[in-house]
């Protein structure tokens, strides 16, 4: 494949999501989340995972992060991104922490806590994957996490009482061919494996919400109604994919074990495990027939969410049986394939991510800078062409049109219409407007109607 960058158009709101993107966002308890990604991204391009990252500089963050940025004017010029650590391969990008400052030694960019992350690597079959992670500011959210939730740490620890905990992330990656569930997670290429219980959390249902895990085991609340509003808030998440489990008896120690964490990688983050006890059977149920399924006594079912996706199949996404002895789940991982598999509009957020991502990339290759560089050659010559054409069009119009009057002139006879101007124009009479040189479409028209006269006159004559 080759290392050129590919040129896709920005995703649309309504549409469904582009097959080759992955998404999931999540928020990090651990305490500097940022340097931990910074750490991670060193060892795994050392490791030879990664082909190259960078952390851009908080000036070339894309202003939509944060609402007193709506005031600040974005940063002129083109961007230059900060490298962490050694980029091999002729990656381009200059080394800065510190916000950056005008060249007319204006005052730096404010810093609102955003860091954001790129990198590259090759999937099986040599398939480039770029990515790029956001890493908000500490008790706030990034765009598009939910309704009522903004960046403002300050509003939200009025609304709550308190501020959030951690910090939120979002990741957006893309292929160069359809995502493959079963490559590797880009969550896995930024973020410690060893310490995912310090960033794989998720909030749904805005303000009032629930914080859950992507890799760990969420129980149902006891109480029916809390019961039904996670349920719901779930259906309505649209980052992730909510499965609901039920026991049929008490599992052992290996029933216990999270059956996410047996899914295919790439599917391991953008899905969340909800257990429903025993005897939580009927209670679970009365929850699921708002959505208009039900999950079966020691079986699984898969929320269809909110809207449900169009070619979602109650039947089809049903598991009559989940077998919670260690072995893997085959079943529930194949209606989880075809589930991802359906059409489904990027969530608010992820379109945004994925056009700056595609808009703004800087983690370039000398290579991918040339084939830029002949494409703008390319797009240059066909402009130029274009512009040559239009003028020897207009030159050929404006040729036909002198032909069509001097041809009319000699047909029509010297009296007909007034001689050529010469190079020194006469001077105006008192009241009269001076008239410019070259042709007048007042006289010609005055020309035209005297030849209508004087036709006019002859065809009268006895």
């Amino acid at each position: 494949m080759s290392d050129s960058s590919t040129s896709h158009p920005a995703p649309s709101g309504g549409g469904p999501a582009p097959a080759a993107v992955w998404y999931a966002r999540g928020r990090s308890t651990r305490p500097l989340a940022d340097e931990a990604v910074r750490l991670y991204l060193r060892r795994m391009q050392d490791a030879g995972v990664l082909d190259a990252h960078l952390e851009l500089d908080p000036a070339e963050i894309p202003h939509l992060t944060h609402p007193s940025a709506a005031s600040s004017p974005a940063p002129a010029g083109p961007s230059s991104a900060a490298v962490s650590g050694g980029v091999p391969g002729g990656v381009t990008g200059a080394r800065s922490s510190h916000p950056a400052a005008d060249a007319d030694g204006a005052a730096p960019v404010a810093d609102h806590g955003v860091r954001s992350f790129e990198a590259r690597w090759r999937a099986p079959g040599g398939v480039t994957v770029r990515a790029r992670l956001t890493v908000g500011p500490e008790g706030g959210f990034l765009p598009g996490a939910a309704p009522g939730l903004t960046l403002a740490p300050a509003g939200l620890a009025h609304a709550l009482g308190r501020a959030p905990e951690g910090r939120e992330w979002l990741l957006v990656a893309e292929a160069e061919s359809v995502w493959d569930p079963r490559w590797p997670s880009p969550a896995d290429m930024f973020w410690p494996r060893e310490d995912a219980d310090g960033w794989d959390r998720v909030h749904v249902g805005g303000l009032r919400g629930a914080d859950l895990r992507t890799l760990e085991i969420n129980r149902l609340p006891d109480d029916d109604k809390d019961l039904r509003k996670l349920l719901k808030d779930c259906a309505r998440d649209g980052w992730n994919v909510h499965v609901v489990v039920h026991e049929a008896m008490t599992p052992d120690e290996r029933g216990l074990r999270p059956l996410v964490r047996r899914l295919p990688a790439g599917l391991r983050h953008r899905v969340i495990e909800h257990r429903a006890a025993p005897d939580q059977y009927r209670a679970v149920n009365w929850a699921l027939k708002d959505h208009g399924v039900e999950v079966p006594r020691g079986g699984a079912v898969v929320l269809p969410g909110d809207p449900a996706r169009p070619g979602y199949d109650r039947d089809g996404f049903t598991v009559r049986t989940v077998f919670l002895d260690g072995s893997e789940p085959t079943a529930l991982i194949d209606a989880l394939h075809r589930f991802v598999a359906l059409p489904a509009p990027l969530p608010e957020g992820a379109t945004e991510g994925v056009r700056v991502m595609r808009e703004q990339w800087h983690l370039v290759t000398l290579q991918e800078r040339l084939a830029h560089a002949e494409q703008l050659v390319v797009m240059y010559r066909e402009a130029l062409d274009a512009m040559t054409r239009s003028r020897d069009l207009y030159r050929e119009a404006a040729e036909q049109a002198h032909e069509a009057l001097a041809a009319l002139r000699a047909s029509a006879g010297p009296a007909a219409l007034p001689a050529p101007r010469a190079d020194t124009p006469a001077q105006p009479e008192a009241g009269t407007p001076p008239q410019g040189s070259g042709f007048s479409l007042r006289q010609f028209t005055r020309s035209l109607e005297r030849m209508k006269d004087a036709g006019k006159g002859r065809r009268e004559r006895p």
